[in-house]
């Protein structure tokens, strides 16, 4: 498994279930909190590009609702709506 499948199972495994399962309609991901918990180091750009890619929106049924900060940063933020 590819370090970005990695970052995007754990993302869905860990926020987008979880939140799917208390009803939750949205939720909001930082890049350098998943990095943080997936014990990584200098990583950030697999983070990012694992979060931006249309492959994590199809695994994880959901809309991206908004995308701020910076491209590869720790800040990077999404808000995804759960569909």
């Amino acid at each position: 498994m590819s370090l970005a499948d990695r970052i995007r199972r754990f993302v869905l495994e860990n926020t987008i279930e979880p939140a799917r399962s208390q009803g939750r309609p949205m939720v909001t991901l930082v890049a350098g909190e998943i990095h943080s918990a997936l014990g990584l180091e200098n990583r950030m750009p697999a983070v990012c590009g694992a979060m931006d890619a249309e492959k994590f929106l199809a695994l994880a049924r959901v809309r991206l609702v908004n995308r701020r900060g910076p491209h590869q940063g720790s800040t990077a933020t999404w808000v995804f709506a759960l569909e």
